[in-house]
């Protein structure tokens, strides 16, 4: 089997204002990254368990027809157990302000500390698709059907039938 040469994409043109004059632009750290690096502008420390948002300063105005995801950075992920309360954050194409990243300490031990211009979190910009929605009576069928939040198994914590193991917010809400 060969492989064919894929076209090279024309990089997207995205305007970017430094809301902190000495911040560096976001970058990819290696050729083929699906994310640019954000950085935090303001020094913080998070006792495990907190959150904090962060500023990144920068803002940007994003073409119609896309949007960014802030993901969070793996390293981060695995090192100091740093994820995002609200990951991935989106920014509409519409939005001019500042990008900020809230981030929460999971580590249950050990206390996290950013500094100035710590790499924080991972831009990536995706072209999206403006729907229509059209309300209908049933929905075609499919190989799946309703079967969803670990129907498919592969885990020692998923059970057999008869409930997926999570609580419904609903239900708690009624007492039930």
């Amino acid at each position: 089997m060969t492989h064919q040469a894929q076209p090279v994409r024309t990089p997207v043109d995205v305007q970017i204002r430094r809301v902190d004059p000495e911040v560096p632009l976001p970058a990819y750290g290696h050729p083929g990254d699906a994310g640019a690096d954000l950085v935090t502008t303001e020094a913080a420390e998070l006792a495990p368990g907190e959150r904090t948002v962060l500023p990144t300063g920068v803002a940007i105005a994003l073409p119609e027809g896309y949007a960014a995801f802030v993901h969070p950075r793996s390293g981060l992920a695995a090192r100091c157990g740093v994820a995002l309360v609200n990951a991935p954050g989106t920014v509409d194409a519409g939005y001019r302000g500042e990008i900020k990243v809230i981030v929460v300490n999971l580590d249950p031990r050990e206390s996290v500390r950013f500094e100035r211009f710590d790499r924080i979190a991972q831009l990536v910009v995706q072209q999206v698709e403006k729907v229509r929605f059209q309300e209908v009576a049933e929905l075609p069928g499919s190989a799946r059907a309703e079967g969803g939040f670990g129907s498919t198994g592969g885990h020692a914590a998923v059970g057999g039938a008869g409930g997926n193991g999570y609580a419904s917010v609903g239900a708690d809400r009624e007492g039930q």
